[in-house]
């Protein structure tokens, strides 16, 4: 059966390839707003099968990669105290920041642990009750419901050791900003698809009423993908903009509604500072009055510092996506997975680390770059 599946899926690729190429016939751009995307379409090789008229561009749908020097540093701060243990997922370790990451943070003593749901940060909480553990909570909405849940299991056991830094973010604001920006000329979004499955496909109607773009929420197969942007361009070809639904097997309308539910009795939105896009309103979340024990930036009166981009670096404007990574003067000198001057190399959502781990793929040039 594995073969038999195999099979068919590569049929369904070749049609599709060839009907994208039938059907397009003039320039168009597609911005792929999801890291997971980005990294799934240079991994299948999906730039080199799409006629040469449509343009890729990878958006800042990488959480590790939006989150601002400042924040790092924060990290690497509180890393340093000796009564705190910080916890994260594995992308966050080796992100540097202007003083250094969390793995030289770890080579010089501090304890910082790689775990793999914010719950296992609640067990360890459990099992060292005279050290602070923090869980950096870092994501889009498709973490967010679990770091809500982690909350509520540590308030009903009364946790008073455990803590989160609060530093999550939503999706649809900084699609508003960017579609503000005449520099990116988008004719249609490639949606996330695990964002989607706990907002709905209907969060990005805005982005029809309001830009008339072309919306297509997709999953992560090359077919998928594929499907996808051939429903793409036949919204741009008709002119009918609409969102469609191209992850139904996992994506609704309106989405984990019970999800939506528990986010919002624990969190609340407030503006937030984006790597390269800057401060965006409503674009982050902060704990409500009522979950705020647990917030450990009022704990121990952690402020975030303002910090600019390493010297030379392009990764904020290759989050904006008027820059690719081959723009950077850093790129594949300096900045290697092995040595990341910034995120979107190492983060396994960057862009940078997709352009370096599948490079050699013929380069879209971008139009009216600055």
């Amino acid at each position: 059966m594995k073969y038999v599946d195999e099979y068919r899926d590569r049929d369904l690729v070749s049609a599709l390839t060839e009907k994208l190429h039938r059907q397009t016939d003039r320039p168009i751009s597609i911005m792929e707003v999801c890291g997971t995307h980005t990294m799934s379409i240079f991994r299948h090789g999906i730039r080199n099968m799409l006629p040469r008229q449509i343009r890729l561009i990878s958006g800042p749908g990488c959480p590790v990669c939006v989150t601002p020097s400042g924040v790092i540093d924060a990290f690497v701060e509180l890393a340093g105290r000796s009564d705190v243990i910080v916890t994260t997922f594995g992308d966050m370790i080796r992100v540097p920041g202007n003083t250094g990451s969390l793995a030289d943070a770890r080579a010089k003593g501090a304890d910082v642990r790689i775990v793999y749901s914010p719950m296992d940060a609640l067990t360890l909480a459990a099992q060292e009750p005279d050290r602070m553990v923090v869980f950096l909570s870092v994501g889009f909405e498709t973490t967010t419901p679990t770091i809500g849940a982690t909350l509520l299991a540590a308030r009903q056991q009364g946790r008073d050791n455990f803590f989160i830094f609060p530093a999550n973010k939503i999706m649809p604001p900084p699609l508003d900003a960017l579609m503000q920006d005449p520099r990116l000329q988008v004719d249609g979004l490639l949606c996330p698809g695990h964002v989607s499955i706990i907002t709905g496909a209907e969060s990005f109607r805005f982005l029809v009423d309001k830009y008339g773009l072309a919306c297509a929420v997709a999953g992560f197969e090359p077919v998928d993908i594929l499907l996808a942007i051939l429903a793409l361009v036949k919204q741009v070809n008709s002119g009918k903009a609409t969102v469609e639904n191209c992850y139904g097997r996992a994506v609704t309308g309106e989405g984990n509604t019970r999800a939506q539910t528990l986010v919002d009795e624990i969190f609340t939105p407030v503006d937030s500072r984006w790597r390269g896009l800057g401060v965006i309103p409503a674009s982050g979340l902060a704990l409500r009055d009522k979950y705020s024990a647990f917030d450990i930036t009022k704990k121990l009166d952690i402020h975030i510092k303002p910090s600019g981009e390493p010297r030379g670096c392009q990764c904020g404007k290759i989050l904006k996506g008027i820059r690719v990574p081959e723009d950077c003067p850093l790129f594949r000198g300096r900045c290697t997975p092995a040595n990341p001057i910034g995120p979107c190399m190492v983060s396994s959502e960057g862009t940078c680390g997709a352009w370096y781990r599948y490079g050699g793929l013929e380069r879209k040039n971008l139009e009216g770059k600055q």
